[in-house]
C-alpha cells in the first residue's frame, strides 16, 4: 500500500467525513494506508503541504482569503468540502428549551477569540439580530482550554464543536441550548486542500474515490456504527456520546453527499468574511477552489 499523509487543522467529530475515510476502511480499499497528524498550535496545516509532510489537509476557504489579502497566490487549492455548515454548539449551565439568542447579550460566553470560529459566530449573532459587542467574551485559547474553563466554572455559556458539548451533557456540567449552523445556513465551512500538482496524481484520484464513498456512508450509516469505528480516534470520549454527536451532525445536514464546494456555499462564505471586514475583495471561486480530482 502507498502511504497517504493527512493533517488536520483541528481534530473533532465534526470532521468525521475525513476521519471515517480512515476508520471505515475506504482509503485502505483504494490501496492507501493513512497516516494522520494534527497541526501544532499556531502552525497552519498548509505548511505541511509546503514541506511535503502531508498530501492533503483539513482546512478552510478562509486560508485562501488570507493569502489573497496579502497579495499572494494561495499555495493550496480547496477541492472538496468536509462541512457545508457551521458545526459549533452553544451550551449553557441549565436546560433551556426556550433559549433565545437575546440571552447572550450581557452574558459571559467562553469562546474562540479569533479566526473562522469567531467570524462565523459574529455573523450568526448578526443573523439572530443581537449585538455581539454586548457579549462578555471569555477567550482562554483553543478547544481544550475552552472546555477546561467552562468545566472550572467560567462563563454562563460556551461555544464548542462536538463532541465537547455532548460530553459536558453526559457529565452533568452543561446542556446544549442552540446550534450556530442554522443561524448561518449552508456555507463553505471546512474543506480539503492540497497542491494543484498533487491533484493530478493517481493517489489523488484514489483518495477521491474513497472520499466519495465515505460521504455516502456518513449519510446512510447509523451514527452508532460510525461512532464504533471512530472510537479509537477519540479515546477520552464515551462511545455513546460520540454517537449522539454524530447523529446530531447527520441531522444538521453539514455532511451532504456531494463532495464539491458549490459556488453558492463559496459565496455565502464570502458574505460572512466580508461582514467581518476580513476581505479586501470578493475573490473569484477559481482563485481558491478547484474541482475534485477524477
Amino acid at each position: 500500500m502507498a502511504t497517504i499523509n493527512i493533517q488536520f487543522t483541528l481534530f473533532s467529530a465534526f470532521y468525521s467525513p475525513l476521519i471515517s475515510a480512515m476508520s471505515g476502511g475506504f482509503l485502505q480499499a483504494e490501496g492507501l494506508e493513512p497516516q494522520w497528524s494534527v497541526a501544532p498550535a499556531g502552525v497552519s496545516a498548509i505548511d505541511a503541504l509546503k514541506d511535503g509532510s502531508a498530501h492533503v489537509v483539513q482546512s478552510a476557504l478562509s486560508q485562501g482569503f488570507t493569502s489573497l489579502n496579502n497579495g499572494q497566490k494561495p499555495f493550496a487549492v480547496h477541492f472538496a468540502q468536509i462541512n457545508e455548515m457551521d458545526g459549533f454548539f452553544l451550551t449553557g449551565r441549565q436546560p433551556d428549551p426556550d433559549f433565545s439568542w437575546r440571552q447572550l447579550e450581557g452574558a459571559e460566553v467562553v469562546m474562540f477569540g479569533g479566526g473562522q470560529p469567531l467570524a462565523m459566530f459574529k455573523y450568526a449573532c448578526h443573523r439572530a439580530g443581537i449585538d455581539f459587542s454586548k457579549i462578555r467574551a471569555i477567550t482562554p485559547g483553543g478547544a481544550a482550554a475552552i472546555d477546561a474553563a467552562f468545566r472550572e466554572g467560567q462563563g454562563q455559556f460556551v461555544q464548542q464543536q462536538g463532541p465537547y458539548p455532548q460530553q459536558l451533557q453526559a457529565d452533568g456540567i452543561g446542556h446544549v441550548v442552540a446550534q450556530v449552523g442554522p443561524q448561518i445556513g449552508p456555507c463553505g465551512f471546512s474543506s480539503l486542500a492540497a497542491s494543484r500538482e498533487w491533484l493530478e496524481t493517481d493517489m489523488a484520484k484514489a483518495f477521491m474515490r474513497a472520499y466519495r464513498k465515505t460521504r455516502l456512508y456518513m449519510n446512510e450509516t447509523a451514527a452508532a456504527d460510525i461512532a464504533r469505528a471512530e472510537k479509537p480516534y477519540f479515546p477520552d470520549v464515551d462511545e455513546a456520546v460520540l454517537g449522539e454527536c454524530i447523529a446530531t451532525y447527520q441531522k444538521l445536514g453539514c455532511w451532504t453527499p456531494h463532495v464539491e464546494i458549490t459556488p453558492a456555499a463559496y459565496e455565502r462564505t464570502l458574505d460572512i468574511f466580508e461582514y467581518n471586514g476580513l476581505l479586501k475583495a470578493r475573490y473569484a471561486y477559481d482563485q481558491v477552489c478547484a474541482a475534485p480530482p477524477g
